[in-house]
C-alpha cells in the first residue's frame, strides 16, 4: 500500500507528454470542421453557429448521460450519418449541460432527435429506432 502512495506521489510530479485521445476503429474524425460530421453543442451559440445557421441539414441528438437508450441511439446514428458521407452533419446535445435548449426545443424525453433545415425543425422523433428506420429519416431530410 505504502508502495503504491509513494508511486502515485512519484507520477503525480512527473511531467506527461500530452497524448492525442484514442477513437475506436471506423469512428475517426478529422480535426478541421469540414471534415467533421459529428460534433458535440458547447453553448447556445455554438448552437446557433453550428446547427441554425448551417447551409447543410442538421440531425441533432438530444440525450442524457444517464439514458441507457440514448447509448443505444447514439452510436447508431453517429454510424448512419457517418454513411451520408457530409450531405448531412449530427449535433449532440446533452440535456442535462443545456438545458435551455432542450426546454426552447420541447425536448421531453430523450432521446429526442431533430432534423433542422435552414434552421427549422422539419421532422423529429423520441425513442430508439433501428438502422432501416434511422436511414429512411436521413434520406427524408437530404432529399435523396
Amino acid at each position: 500500500m505504502a508502495q503504491r502512495l509513494a508511486l502515485r506521489r512519484l507520477l503525480s510530479f512527473t511531467p506527461r507528454t500530452p497524448r492525442a485521445p484514442l477513437v475506436p476503429h471506423g469512428r475517426a474524425f478529422g480535426t478541421s470542421p469540414g471534415c467533421r460530421s459529428t460534433f458535440n453543442v458547447q453553448d447556445g451559440s455554438d448552437f446557433q453557429d453550428r446547427v441554425v445557421n448551417n447551409p447543410k441539414p442538421v440531425v441533432v441528438d438530444f440525450h442524457a448521460q444517464w439514458c441507457g437508450p440514448c447509448k443505444i441511439l447514439g452510436p447508431r446514428l453517429e454510424k448512419m450519418v457517418a454513411k451520408q458521407e457530409g450531405k448531412v452533419l449530427m449535433a449532440k446535445v446533452d440535456i442535462d449541460d443545456h438545458t435551455d435548449l432542450a426546454i426552447e426545443y420541447e425536448v421531453s424525453a430523450v432521446p429526442t432527435v431533430l432534423a433542422m433545415k435552414n434552421g427549422d425543425v422539419v421532422d423529429k422523433f423520441v425513442g430508439i429506432k433501428d438502422e432501416d428506420q434511422l436511414e429512411a429519416f436521413l434520406k427524408k431530410l437530404i432529399g435523396a
